[in-house]
């Protein structure tokens, strides 16, 4: 059986595709951020009739990252992270600190000692959970966006760089899905340390910029690609996102610095009309 690690297993995207890969055969270690979420995710797994090799990983904890290293991991997929949501004007500096630290330092970090085992073995495959965010942005989603752009820059520097040791990597690029962590993202200001007289903006009256889908595509792909059965490197879902995506990539080149000057984009108010955890059909 070949040896899957995949963090941040505790809910969303992780925690369903640890069950397929197992149902699927695959030795699957499924971490988990705080020791809570271990018993919970044992118990899950026994439910649905999977074994499940639950371990608590911090990415962010050295410590934990090095106890990753005795697992012999032949696939990593890199799927925990954060949302933090809120104007990059006013999210305050502790909060931004962690934002990169778990969804870029850590995974980076864990990635690096993971990969070198690889090398060693002359095989291995890296998968990056980014997010459609990573290619584009949303009002409100920036900084957690710009932690994305990273992954993007390092999941693509990182194949070229793994190339010649036989080392696949691959990114999965989630567009709005609606498992809860998006609209999560919108409840994270009121934990802010700051003087909330000085922001630009009012949270409490905000929800997420988009409609959400179901997850389903999310899962059948993240699944398909740790296991192998997919070989395209970028992998968008869901994919009738996929020409907007390219068209907003291109749009920056064309943009005028005076263009809507004054007024209010229609995505960001979209912000303030829409209703938090609000579905779209596929």
């Amino acid at each position: 059986m070949t040896k899957v690690l995949i963090t941040g297993c505790g809910t969303g995207f992780g925690h369903e595709v640890a069950m397929r890969l197992a149902e699927k055969g695959f030795d699957v270690i499924a971490s988990v951020e705080i020791w809570a979420q271990v018993q919970t995710l044992k118990q899950q797994a026994a439910q649905r009739g999977v074994n499940l090799q639950v371990e608590k990983l911090d990415v962010t904890d050295d410590g934990d990252r090095r106890k990753a290293l005795t697992w012999d991991v032949e696939v990593l997929v890199n799927n925990a992270g954060v949302g933090e949501g809120g104007s990059t004007l006013d999210i305050p500096a502790g909060n931004i600190r962690r934002e990169f630290e778990v969804n870029v330092t850590g995974p980076l970090l864990l990635t690096q000692g993971i990969a070198k085992q690889m090398v060693k073995r002359g095989k291995g495959r890296i998968v990056w959970v980014s997010s459609r965010e990573g290619l584009n942005v949303n009002p409100f989603t920036g900084i957690y966006s710009a932690s994305k752009h990273a992954i993007e820059a390092i999941a693509e520097t990182m194949a070229m760089e793994l190339q010649e040791f036989g080392i696949e990597v691959a990114t999965i690029n989630p567009g709005p899905f609606l498992t809860g962590f998006n609209d999560r993202m919108f409840q994270t200001w009121q934990s802010w340390e700051d003087d909330p007289s000085q922001r630009l903006f009012d949270y409490s009256k905000l929800a997420f910029p988009r409609p959400q889908f179901d997850p389903e595509p999310v899962y059948a792909t993240m699944t398909a690609v740790a296991a192998g059965e997919v070989d395209t490197y970028r992998n968008l879902e869901p994919k009738q996102m996929i020409d907007e995506t390219k068209k907003l990539q291109q749009a920056p080149w064309e943009r005028k610095t005076k263009d809507g000057l004054g007024t209010r984009p229609g995505q960001l108010q979209a912000s303030y009309d829409m209703e938090p955890e609000t579905p779209i059909a596929v």
